[in-house]
């Protein structure tokens, strides 16, 4: 798969530096937009963190993340994270080298103190000297956070000096696209308090072993209790050895709390949070350890929907790095229905501009390095699906639809509750559960009558 190469230039290595004032963790940052455009190094925030200790070790799981994989863990990874300034919390995030776990630790209002908080979004450099550094932040120290370079740092050097040149492979993008779409469907399912979340998640195994499984927990009081099939009120624990990053925070938190698809038959993704002193720390796991968030296809059908990249472009200039993105105030201010603006901000998902948060049960708006419309570009199902359509592949009937490929012919029909299902073998495989196949997007695209189609 062709690989995109980002560049990331920083003023100077990330660092905890000590002095007779106290510590301070200065993260550099790197090729960040902001309200007023694109910014070399921008800073998003100088203060002070109220659980140093804790947030020391919230990013280094963050950093644990970045740096592993979890199928085939002999290949190792290295992305920086990436940082959001939403004027009332920092979040960073990072993706496993497998795409199969996605982190992101958000630090609250309530966890900073002093500083004004910007709004922007840039990666920050992880590097072995900061890691060591966070590893000797203890409790009840005073940590000085500085995200971004002080001022006085840009206007003195001449260029950036320390670069690193990475590889940013189409299915970290379409993992971040994925899985705004499926966290969206999640639900609080289970919370434990502090006492029985440390003693439920020291109890999961650290290594996958030859084999990773997928397992269920289902509430139990104030635990979760193991189960062996996805019994009512059950929630998915695909790979539990995925977990091992919140090891590192256990001793400072306060709860845990599990989300999930409200009813699940079959393996599903799961997010973890860690609930922490003015922070979150959350996991989000995908349905197989050996199965990345990038070939889920839960963009497909936004992506293929009739006026949807019209409708992402009208919603994007209306974002603005807020917290907490309403879907139903973009439909007053844009005019859309809210099914088009949820449609639109799927669409925006799939260039990194969207997150959501199952905590807030809201979207969030950030902005990757990456050009609108990639992920549709580079994505084989909806690419086929399109060339279906125009070859004049498919032929229309009441509730009946055929797709000819080659020399064999794909039934499409709609079901009682308005869902197509198809005939082929990707279908009979996964039922849906990793997006429509390109007979079922081929179909929605001819009913639709979209210009694309005809291409």
């Amino acid at each position: 798969m062709t690989q995109a190469v980002q560049t990331y230039a920083y003023l100077r290595p990330s660092a905890v530096h000590e002095s007779t004032a106290g510590r301070d963790l200065a993260l550099q940052t790197s090729g960040g937009a902001g309200p007023l455009g694109a910014v070399a190094n921008p800073q998003f925030f100088s203060g002070f963190l109220t659980s140093p200790a804790a947030a020391a070790a919230a990013l280094l799981a963050v950093a644990d993340v970045a740096a592993a994989r979890y199928y085939q863990p002999q290949l190792r990874a290295s992305l920086d994270p990436v940082v959001t300034a939403g004027g009332d919390r920092l979040r960073f995030e990072s993706f496993s080298g497998c795409c199969g776990v996605h982190a992101r630790l958000d630090v609250l209002a309530e966890g900073l103190d002093g500083g004004e908080l910007g709004h922007g979004t840039t990666n920050v450099d992880v590097n072995n000297p900061l890691r060591e550094g966070l590893g000797r932040i203890g409790t009840g120290e005073p940590l000085h956070l500085a995200v971004g370079p002080e001022a006085l740092e840009v206007t003195t050097l001449d260029g950036p000096m320390v670069e690193k040149k990475v590889p940013l492979p189409e299915r970290w993008l379409r993992g971040f696209a994925e899985t705004q779409v499926i966290a969206a469907g999640f639900d609080l399912r289970a919370e434990l308090p502090a006492a029985e979340a440390v003693r439920f998640l020291r109890a999961l195994p650290r290594t996958g072993g030859r084999t990773s499984t997928t397992g269920w927990v289902v509430p139990a009081g104030r635990t979760l209790r193991p189960t062996s099939r996805p019994v009512p009120g059950a929630v998915c624990l695909p790979g539990p050895e995925r977990l091992a990053a919140l090891q590192r925070v256990l001793r400072h938190a306060l709860a845990l709390r599990v989300y999930g698809p409200a009813a699940a038959t079959a393996p599903t993704a799961s997010a973890w949070e860690v609930v922490l002193p003015g922070m979150r720390l959350t996991l989000t796991l995908s349905p197989d350890a050996s199965r990345g968030f990038s070939g889920e296809g839960g963009v497909l059908t936004a992506l293929a929907a009739e006026g949807s990249a019209e409708d992402a472009e009208l919603i994007a200039t209306l974002l603005a790095w807020e917290p907490r993105i309403d879907p139903a105030e973009l439909a007053a201010q844009s005019g859309l229905s809210a099914d088009r603006v949820r449609a639109a901000l799927t669409r925006l998902g799939t260039a990194g501009q969207i997150g959501y948060d199952p905590a807030d049960a809201a979207y969030f708006h950030r902005v990757l390095p990456y050009a609108a419309g990639r992920a549709e570009a580079h994505n084989p199902r909806l690419r086929a699906a399109r060339a279906l359509a125009a070859a004049g592949a498919v032929r229309l009937a009441d509730g009946l639809a055929e797709v000819t490929v080659d020399d064999h012919v794909q039934r499409v029909r709609t079901g009682a509750d308005g869902q197509l299902g198809c005939t082929c073998l990707w279908w009979a495989k996964y039922r849906g559960g990793r997006g429509p196949c390109k007979h079922v997007l081929a179909v929605g695209l001819v009913r639709a009558g979209q210009p694309e189609a005809a291409r």
